[in-house]
């Protein structure tokens, strides 16, 4: 549970953060889709749907600019080990890796919603 939330601040707190309270908006309107079933809530879905592509596009704007600040360290340095150019590659991804996974998560939450309602007709 460490590494996660070693992970977590690695991803830098002005992303991952923002990120977090996204997947529980996210899971919170999942709930709530699920509670009223068989109530017709048109909007429900969409937003579901837009959260997470929001927050898709959120971590990839954080890997854009952690990169972005790499390159200018990078470039201030000079030569950088391989070793080093790696590691701050993958730390720049953790952001993008949270987002997919609120992305999926919201997928998963759209298609369980719809599925059950069709089941229900």
């Amino acid at each position: 549970m460490s590494t996660l939330y070693e992970y977590f601040y690695a991803g830098g707190p002005y992303f991952m953060f923002p990120s977090l309270l996204i997947l529980i908006v996210i899971i919170i309107l999942v709930v709530k889709g699920f509670l009223n079933l068989r109530k017709e809530d048109p909007k429900t879905l969409p937003l579901i749907s837009s959260i997470g592509l929001f927050a898709l596009i959120w971590g990839v704007f954080g890997q854009l600019l952690g990169l972005f600040q790499a390159f200018d360290y990078i470039q201030i340095s000079g030569d950088v080990p391989a070793t080093v150019l790696a590691g701050g590659l993958k730390v720049s991804m953790i952001s993008t890796i949270f987002g997919v996974i609120i992305f999926l998560i919201s997928r998963l939450g759209i298609i369980s919603l719809t599925w059950f309602k069709n089941k229900q007709q």
